[in-house]
């Protein structure tokens, strides 16, 4: 168990904290501020013991100093969620913005600019991570998305400062932590996306614990190719058939049972306007692609998602963005939302679904980072939570 703000002394201290404020934009403003929201118990909690908070975050994938992806639109949503006196700095390191921090008053908060905006960021440049490290007296990481990269502003910055986890952090890891340690049984795993590549090391540890794995998305396909299916045009992660294959033999050999889609939503072109048809799997016609599983999939992953005890969905069914794609998504998001099981979530796209579907409060968990989520439960060290102290 790692430390948290409540077992360090904040009063009067510099506190720099680590949050994930990558949130997408729209015309200049935060299109959606559920990252900005879950930070705010640990920010919260700093000023009301007397901290100075000093917020640092990277903001998509500028390459150097882009104004469209400066930090500002944050800092206006945050200010408006704290009730205003969010000091708004234009860079994250130096002189300039030594002297700003110095007129930061107990309980104040400052922002500083895009993290990502210095290459030595993404590098864990060790002179960059003292300069972050300068700013404060203590590091507390609370950007659960980003706790798998090792960069300077998440694991680096730990090397010259005491460093505790916030409570987004804290939340994430006890969680997440349930899935592996004592699930109750039966166990559901819900995996939909694209990349098998992305979430191979998931189902191969899940294999050796859950009762069931239904696989959804375009990521079905390669399993489907794997097993000698024509998939049509469906998107097929190529080089990860192989790994599908082994997965499958695998699963012949395990207690937990991976299931494909039985039916799935075909359309002539990826298009909201295409025409559609429903086929079985082993069905497809040439130049149709599979863009949601569908009804009998949908109504089966229904039926083992109504006896799970716990359970744990990461990633889309089919293109849900596209109406007529979207019906397997949010089938299967109102069965967890209804499930009387430990629901947990993860992911950017699966966080979209449920709030597109106004379904998100009805979990007991969603997560902030996918990635993150992911490599956790695969069994990976996280750099930004290997740095924060033991409790």
């Amino acid at each position: 168990m790692k430390k948290t703000v409540r077992d360090i002394d904040v009063e009067g201290k510099r506190v720099l904290a680590r949050v994930d404020f990558n949130v997408p934009l729209d015309g200049g403003k935060v299109a959606d501020d559920t990252r900005i929201r879950a930070a705010l118990p640990t920010i919260n909690y700093l000023r009301e013991h007397g901290a100075r908070v000093i917020l640092i975050s990277h903001l998509g994938r500028p390459k150097g100093v882009d104004d469209s992806l400066r930090m500002n639109p944050v800092a206006e949503r945050l200010s408006q969620l704290l009730g205003g006196g969010v000091m708004k700095l234009d860079d994250c390191v130096g002189p300039e913005v030594e002297a700003r921090l110095a007129e930061l008053p107990a309980g104040g908060v400052a922002l500083l600019e895009n993290s990502r905006f210095h290459p030595e960021e993404k590098a864990n440049d060790p002179e960059f991570a003292a300069a972050l490290a300068r700013l404060a007296d203590i590091f507390v990481n609370d950007a659960f998305g980003a706790a798998h990269r090792a960069h300077a502003s998440t694991a680096g910055v730990a090397r010259d400062l005491p460093a505790v986890a916030g409570f987004l952090v804290e939340a994430e890891l006890k969680k997440l932590s349930r899935l592996i340690e004592d699930p109750y049984h039966p166990f559901v795993i819900i995996l939909g996306g694209v990349k098998i590549s992305d979430k191979i090391g998931v189902i191969d540890r899940f294999l050796d614990f859950a009762d069931a794995i239904l696989i959804g998305g375009a990521m079905c396909f390669g399993f489907l190719k794997a097993k000698g299916i024509d998939v049509g045009a469906s998107k097929v992660e190529e080089e990860a058939i192989a790994v599908a294959a082994a997965a499958l033999e695998k699963a012949e050999n395990s207690k937990c049972r991976l299931i494909l889609p039985k039916d799935v939503v075909l359309a002539d072109a990826f298009r909201e306007d295409a025409d559609t048809i429903i086929n079985t799997v082993d069905n497809i016609p040439a130049g149709w692609m599979g863009l949601d599983i569908g009804p009998a999939a949908s109504m089966e992953f229904v039926r083992e998602i109504a006896v799970a005890r716990t359970i744990f969905w990461n990633g889309p069914m089919g293109a849900f963005e596209m109406e007529p794609f979207s019906a397997g998504t949010r089938t299967v998001a109102e069965a967890v939302a209804s499930a009387s099981a430990l629901t947990v979530a993860g992911g950017g796209d699966t966080v979209a679904a449920l709030n597109k579907f106004g379904l998100a409060g009805r979990l007991d968990h969603v997560s902030t980072g996918g990635g993150a989520a992911m490599e956790f439960l695969e069994g990976k060290e996280l750099p930004g939570i290997a740095v924060l102290e033991e409790a």
